[in-house]
């Protein structure tokens, strides 16, 4: 949800403009600051981002974002196993070269999980290939493992929205022509044609990035003492949570979208922190970070004011009444300005509030307040175990 200030809000960014008292009260008495969350050097993905937010150094820990995804998706990959990520993509359908079309959309207008299922089946079919295997994920972030394969530099798609695709073609033959073949297979599908007829993004071509081999992570309650609990629609952070021994809890109706189960990821974490007996909680929400890619203002606005309203203060509310110690950290893992419509490596801003001590006084929660403080985080890595000890 971290941004740039933009001339349509009057040179404010989204988090200052969004309605949050429940974020701005806790910032009165909480600690607000900045973090860098990607280390220098290395690419800003929401993988490198998360692992960082939970406490892991991706300069250690980090072995590519796709496979990641395929512990959460529960594939057994072997050490020469690469999984790579298999977004179904939107291209442009004018060009009768491949290489001319231009991407669209990273996301096929956030095609849901069924729809995409019955793609990948037709790709899985019109693509079958020794060594290679398709796997469903959710919405259209899905996996290809291949097997005995190599990790290959390949661009994730929301890097190059509207731009030509050619350049940024796999090098890798095998990988290009399967993306060539899936634009002949899925461009006609009846699933296809109905969206169009729906006004939605056609959800025409496969589009291969993150390739990577299998993590070894430790332990997150060995490493913290905390017995953890993930609650995340993305596969990403479902894969983090499986690959740290933490547990994922399944939140109906959570889909990665503006329009996720806000209140039902609340109630989750309320139980689990409550009634479960959980220590720590990760409560992922990627509303704002979908918005960015879409260049999409006031619907990022929305989510920022969505997780405020729905998550925070119903969170606090019941953690208040509880009469339970705690402590809340919130931030973004990276930026997705809505100028560049993908992620970017600036600091967060963080809000830190322990319900025992004062911290500190800044009157919002925003970019701005967080740089005023002047605390900043260069190994964001390490705050986790600030808001876990102290």
């Amino acid at each position: 949800m971290a941004d740039e200030p933009l001339e349509v809000l009057g040179g404010k960014t989204p988090l200052e403009v969004a309605v949050k008292p429940g974020m701005d009260t806790l910032s009165k008495d909480g600690e607000v600051g900045l973090t860098y969350m990607v280390p220098e050097g290395m690419a800003p993905g929401s993988d490198t981002a998360n692992l960082s937010v939970m406490g892991y150094n991706p300069k250690i820990y980090y072995t590519g974002r796709s496979p990641l995804e395929a512990l959460s998706i529960g594939v057994d990959m072997e050490k020469t196993d690469v999984s790579l990520r298999c977004n179904i993509v939107t291209l442009s359908e004018e060009e009768e070269v491949y290489e001319e079309k231009k991407i669209i959309d990273h996301s096929s207008s956030e095609i849901s999980t069924e729809d995409a299922a019955v793609l990948l089946e037709a790709l899985k079919e019109g693509l079958k290939k020794e060594g290679y295997e398709f796997y469903v994920g959710t919405s259209y972030r899905h996996l290809l493992v291949w097997r005995n394969g190599k990790v290959v530099e390949l661009t994730p798609p929301h890097d190059i929205l509207t731009r030509t695709i050619g350049e940024y073609l796999p090098e890798d033959e095998v990988l290009r022509e399967m993306m060539k073949k899936s634009y002949e297979i899925l461009v006609n599908h009846p699933i296809n044609i109905a969206r169009k007829e729906a006004g939605l993004n056609p959800a025409n071509s496969a589009w291969f990035w993150g390739a990577g081999t299998r993590p070894a992570l430790q332990n997150f309650e060995e490493k913290t003492g905390k017995r953890g609990a993930m609650i995340s629609a993305v596969d990403l952070l479902k894969g983090i949570a499986v690959g740290t021994g933490m547990d994922n809890i399944i939140v109906e109706g959570a889909n990665g979208g503006l329009h996720t189960n806000y209140t039902g990821k609340m109630e989750a974490a309320r139980n689990a922190l409550l009634n479960d007996g959980y220590d720590f909680v990760y409560i992922h929400v990627e509303a704002p970070d979908e918005m960015g890619h879409q260049g999409l203002v006031n619907e990022k606005i929305q989510a920022i004011e969505n997780i405020d309203r729905l998550i925070v203060q119903p969170l606090i509310r019941a953690m208040d009444e509880s009469e339970e110690d705690y402590r809340i950290l919130i931030l973004p893992d990276h930026p997705t300005p809505i100028r560049v419509r993908t992620h970017t490596t600036g600091p967060v801003p963080y809000l830190l509030y322990d319900n025992q001590k004062k911290l500190g006084s800044q009157e919002m929660y925003t970019e701005k307040t967080g740089e005023a403080s002047g605390i900043v985080w260069k190994d964001g890595y390490k705050l986790m175990d600030y808001l876990l000890n102290n």
